[in-house]
């Protein structure tokens, strides 16, 4: 009897049996996770049904003066469906909204912004479903070429500014000299009040840092699953919210 031959079956069915436990234990928390994610888009339809509807009387009146300027930003690969910008768009037309910034990482929506211009550059035309009309909206298209380029002009001014000069004093930069130089170069747009996400992850998708320092940002799930009662709520909480910007 091999002592070294029997130890080595011995750690390998011990192995196998973590293998199998490990594998069972994944699949059984994917399914939890599954479960939760069904249960959770039921709840959100039924309450997209119910404020869509109006049985719920706390959204219909949204305080729109509090958002003068909304930030949309729609994953690239869903900003190709411009069907479903478009019936986006109508919604926040009818909900009051007049300037709205649109951000997708490559560029797509720029693309197709002679579409939105065209369709949403005249007044009070009537739309299908739950909502009356649409009226007319200013749009800013951004990319994150757009941040990218800001960013290396500013940093090339401030450059000259503060270092070619051998003599000059080398200020540790700050994001008031990042401000000030994006303002010199005209590249300091408002920035958005409110941002919705449109996408399969929760982050800003690269939108420009420097334009969501006070902003209040909300994920709303992929695009395709877009609801109009969610973008309601999403816009009364945020006129509920107190912030504070410090002094």
């Amino acid at each position: 009897m091999d002592p070294v031959a029997e130890s080595q079956k011995f750690f390998r069915r011990i192995s196998q049996s973590s293998n199998i436990m490990l594998f069972l234990l994944w699949h059984v928390a994917h399914l939890i996770i599954s479960v939760l994610y069904i249960v959770r888009e039921i709840f959100r339809a039924i309450e997209n049904y119910l404020i869509t509807n109006g049985y719920v009387n706390t959204y219909t009146n949204l305080n729109l003066d509090r958002v003068k300027y909304l930030g949309i930003v729609i994953d690239s690969d869903e900003a190709r469906n411009t069907s479903k910008v478009v019936e986006l768009l109508e919604w926040l037309s009818a909900l009051g909204v007049k300037k709205i910034c649109l951000y997708d990482r490559e560029g797509v929506l720029k693309k197709s912004k002679a579409v939105f211009m065209e369709r949403f550059g005249s007044t009070e035309n009537s739309v299908a479903g739950p909502l009356v009309s649409k009226k007319r909206m200013d749009f800013e298209f951004v990319s994150i070429t757009d941040g990218k380029e800001a960013v290396a002009k500013a940093a090339n001014l401030l450059f000259k500014k503060y270092y070619v000069d051998g003599d000059s004093e080398k200020p540790f930069f700050t994001e008031t000299h990042l401000t000030e130089a994006l303002k010199t170069l005209g590249a300091v747009e408002p920035d958005p009040d409110l941002l919705l996400i449109y996408g399969p992850v929760r982050c800003h998708l690269g939108f420009p840092a420097w334009r969501i320092r006070y902003t209040e940002i909300v994920h709303m799930g992929p695009l395709k699953y877009k609801k109009f009662g969610l973008i309601m709520k999403a816009i009364h909480r945020f006129t509920k919210v107190k912030q504070n910007f410090g002094s």
